[in-house]
């Protein structure tokens, strides 16, 4: 997913965080909470103990911003080779219930496509991305940093949940002021590709690219 930008007045940035805007940000998933019900700032739920991912609302007419856990209470992790990866308890990645094994035809393998008509729009993305770096403590230059679905809308994740999203730094050695090109995104690709020509299942897909995208591909023997 490449990263959505805008220039948000400080105004409305000042009322989302001071304030959370309660009714119009709610957490999870297009105006609903996590489990369809909205939710307080930083309650994302964490993968449970069997490791399930949580399942969100899934894609929505209407987006409104998600509110996004407290300033500073995310903190990334980091592979040896020093790239980076969400938060478990913040970012877990959720599901669209949208999105099953069954119907994979007519949704993410269709042809023409499928992300395109149900990713959220500029106008609720670049509010959420600016409230996430606050969330992450990041501080680097937002032009190089991709918002990001953990499990990817071509994978079935669900496309405005709070829980599937985070500001994702630039990789090691990357230029400043280059712009985005992180290497997860053609693992969600490659994935997606097994995916739909039958090679694993979306459910294994899903949990492998949510435990840690730079091994899901060797960890499901496509590596």
């Amino acid at each position: 997913m490449r990263s959505l930008r805008r220039t948000v007045p400080l105004v409305v940035l000042s009322c989302l965080v001071l304030a959370g805007c309660s009714s119009s940000g709610a957490h999870s998933g297009g105006g609903a909470g996590k489990n369809g019900a909205s939710a307080a700032a930083g309650s994302a739920v964490p993968v449970g103990s069997g490791g399930t991912i949580p399942v969100g609302a899934g894609p929505q007419t209407k987006y409104t911003v998600q509110q996004q856990p407290p300033a500073g209470s995310c903190h990334y992790r980091h592979t040896k080779d020093g790239e980076p990866l969400p938060d478990r308890k913040c970012t877990p990645g959720a599901t669209s219930p949208a999105v099953t094994q069954a119907n994979l035809a007519q949704t993410i393998c269709r042809k023409g496509g499928y992300t395109k008509g149900i990713r959220p729009p500029v106008s609720i993305t670049g509010l959420e991305k600016k409230l996430n770096a606050a969330s992450y403590g990041y501080t680097g230059s937002l032009s190089d940093a991709e918002y990001d679905h953990d499990i990817s809308l071509q994978l079935g994740g669900s496309p405005n949940d709070a829980r599937n999203l985070w500001i994702e730094p630039a990789d090691p050695g990357h230029k400043s002021g280059g712009g985005i090109n992180n290497k997860k995104d053609p693992v969600e690709t490659k994935l997606h590709t097994a995916v739909c020509s039958g090679k694993v299942t979306l459910a294994a897909a899903q949990k492998a690219i949510a435990t840690d995208w730079t091994t899901a591909l060797q960890s499901l023997g496509l590596g």
